[in-house]
C-alpha cells in the first residue's frame, strides 16, 4: 500500500459515534436477523479502527524521520497491517467485496500472532474477526450492502486523536446493549447488565498487578469494567493480567475486539467450553487467579455431568450438580480457580440459593467457609428476563472477624426502571457496597448470620428468608410458610421427575 500523510478529521463526539454505529447496523434490517448484526458491525468497526490508528501512527513516524524510518517503525507497531489489507485497499473494490474483506481479515490475523509467555498466549489477532462465511454469501450479504456499510464507516476517522480509547469503549458498550435490546433473548450470551457489573467491580476492588479471570466472559464486559475501576481511580491498570474463556466463536472474537478497543493488550481470551476443557492450566492443576467474576449461563442442561462427576481437575469438591442445572458446576470451577488470597463475584439466578435438589452442595459450600456474602438483586436485571438474580461473593481466606459468618443483603427493591430498562443507580451501588464493607445488620436490608443457623432452614441462603422486614408478624409468618411450601413443592416435583426418568 502507498503510505501518505492523512489530515485528521474533526474529532467525533461520543453521541455522534453512537448514532453512526447504530445507523450502520440498521442498514442490515430486512437483510439479516437482528441477532446477526454483531457478526458484521463489530468486525468492520475493529477493521476501521486499527486501520485509522495504523495511519495515525505511521504519519507520526513519517513526520519524525521520513519514509524509511516510518517503514521500520511500522514493523514494531502493536498491530501490523500487511500490504493490500488496509481499509482503503478494500474500499477500492467494487466486485466480490465480501471475499476481499475476508482476505484482508485473514492477512491481518496472520500478521499479528499472539506471544507465548507465562504459560499462555498473550494478545494476537488470530481469529479476532470471527466467523467469515457470512461475508462471502452474496444472497445474505450482496456487494451493494457491504459497500454501503464500508462507506458509512469511511465517513469518520476512528484514530486515537479523533476517538480516544475511553470514548471508543463507551461506544462499543452502547452497541453491545443496542444489539442485545434489538435481538432479544438471543443476545444473552454476550450481554450482562452493566450496572450490576459495576457493583461487582466496586465490591471486588481490583488492585494494580492482580490477575482477573472470567470463565464465561461473553463480550468481555466484566473484564473491561474491572480495568475501568482502576482507570477511574487513576491507578495503573496496564499491568493487570486479563484472562477469559468463552464457548461461542463470534462472542469470544468480540471479547478480544472489546479489550483491544479499550486499550488492553495483555490479555488471553480462549474459545472453548469451560466445563469440558478449562483453558488455563498450571501443570496438573487449574491456574489460580486473584479475582474471578462471571455471569455463567444459567441452569443449562446440556453438559457432561458424568465427566464432571470424576473431574480430573478436582472441581466437584462440593458435589456433582444435577443434569438439569449446571449452575454449581460453574460455581465450583470458579472457586477452584481462586488463589490463596483470591476472591470472586458470581451473578446467578436466585434459585441457586434454595433449590432442594442442590441442598447438599450448599451444605458443603457453607462448611468450607468460603461464602462471604449473598446479595439478592431485583427483577429484570437479567437481560430480557423477569427473574430475580443474586450475587455470590466468596474468599479463599475470609477475614478473621468474618469466619463462620455470612452476610445476607436483600436489595431486591433497589432497582430503577426507565424506558423499559432496569438498572442500578449509583446510589443503589453505594448502599450495597457500604453494607458489604461494614458487614452489619440493617433492619429490612441485611443480616449477618452464623453458619450454624443455616441447617435449620434446609441450607437455604436466600436473604429473603433471614432478613427481617417491617411487615407485621402475620406477614412474616406467611412468608415463612410460603417459603417452606415452595421447598416441599420442589422436593415433590424433583421426586416425580426422578420416578418418571426411571420409568
Amino acid at each position: 500500500m502507498e503510505y501518505k500523510y492523512r489530515t485528521p478529521d474533526q474529532p467525533i463526539s461520543l453521541d455522534e459515534l453512537k448514532s453512526f454505529l447504530w445507523g450502520a447496523a440498521t442498514r442490515l434490517r430486512g437483510q439479516i436477523d437482528a441477532a446477526g448484526y454483531k457478526e458484521y458491525i463489530f468486525p468492520l468497526l475493529f477493521f476501521k479502527r486499527i486501520s485509522d490508528v495504523y495511519d495515525e501512527q505511521f504519519s507520526g513516524f513519517l513526520a519524525e524521520g521520513g519514509a524509511e524510518y516510518a517503514g521500520m517503525q511500522a514493523e514494531e507497531l502493536a498491530i501490523r497491517i500487511p500490504d493490500g489489507a488496509h481499509w482503503d485497499d478494500v474500499r477500492e473494490v467494487t466486485e466480490n467485496v465480501g471475499q476481499r474483506l475476508v482476505e484482508a481479515f485473514i492477512a491481518i490475523e496472520q500478521a499479528n500472532p499472539g506471544e507465548e509467555a507465562d504459560g499462555r498466549i498473550i494478545g494476537g489477532l488470530d481469529g479476532i474477526f470471527g466467523p467469515k462465511d457470512g461475508w462471502t454469501n452474496k444472497a445474505k450479504m450482496p456487494d451493494h450492502i457491504i459497500t454501503s456499510l464500508i462507506e458509512d464507516f469511511s465517513r469518520y476517522n476512528l484514530s486515537l486523536a479523533a476517538c480516544p480509547a475511553d470514548e471508543m469503549g463507551q461506544a462499543y458498550e452502547y452497541l453491545v446493549g443496542k444489539f442485545a435490546d434489538d435481538a432479544g433473548n438471543t443476545a444473552q450470551e454476550f450481554y450482562t447488565n452493566r450496572t450490576v457489573v459495576d457493583l461487582m467491580a466496586e465490591i471486588l476492588q481490583p488492585k494494580p498487578g492482580e490477575s482477573i479471570y472470567d470463565p464465561t466472559c461473553g463480550s468481555g464486559g466484566m473484564l473491561v469494567k474491572c480495568l475501568d475501576f482502576l482507570r477511574k481511580k487513576g491507578e495503573p491498570w496496564q499491568g493487570v493480567k486479563v484472562f477469559g474463556q468463552e464457548i461461542n466463536a463470534l462472542t469470544s472474537a468480540i471479547a478480544r475486539m472489546n479489550l483491544y478497543l479499550n486499550g488492553v493488550e495483555d490479555f488471553s481470551i480462549v474459545r472453548e467450553d469451560t466445563l469440558a476443557h478449562p483453558a488455563f492450566i498450571d501443570g496438573s492443576k487449574l491456574r489460580k487467579f486473584d479475582i474471578v467474576l462471571a455471569n455463567p449461563p444459567y441452569s443449562i442442561k446440556t453438559w457432561n455431568r458424568e465427566a464432571f462427576m470424576n473431574d480430573k481437575w478436582g472441581r466437584n469438591f462440593l458435589g456433582t450438580p444435577p443434569q438439569s442445572k449446571a449452575d454449581y458446576a460453574f460455581i465450583q470451577h470458579i472457586l477452584a480457580s481462586m488463589n490463596e488470597k483470591g476472591r470472586c463475584a458470581i451473578l446467578l439466578p436466585h434459585g441457586v440459593l434454595n433449590r432442594l435438589i442442590e441442598k447438599d452442595i450448599r451444605k458443603n459450600l457453607i462448611e468450607h467457609d468460603i461464602l462471604e456474602t449473598v446479595i439478592s438483586i431485583g427483577k429484570n436485571l437479567f437481560f430480557n428476563s423477569p427473574m430475580e438474580a443474586c450475587i455470590l461473593l466468596c474468599r479463599s481466606q475470609k477475614p478473621v472477624e468474618r469466619k463462620n459468618k455470612i452476610l445476607l443483603i436483600k436489595a431486591t427493591d433497589l432497582v430503577e426502571r426507565k424506558n423499559s430498562e432496569s438498572y442500578l443507580t449509583s446510589e443503589h451501588i453505594n448502599i450495597i457496597t457500604d453494607i458489604y464493607k461494614k458487614f452489619i445488620d440493617i433492619e429490612g436490608r441485611s443480616r449477618v448470620i452464623d453458619t450454624t443457623d443455616i441447617p435449620t432452614n434446609k441450607y437455604s441462603i436466600s436473604p429473603k428468608f433471614y432478613v427481617k422486614t417491617n411487615d407485621s408478624s402475620d406477614c412474616e409468618n406467611l412468608s415463612a410458610l410460603l417459603h417452606t411450601w415452595k421447598l416441599h413443592s420442589e422436593l415433590l416435583h424433583n421426586t416425580i421427575n426422578t420416578l418418571t426418568d426411571r420409568v
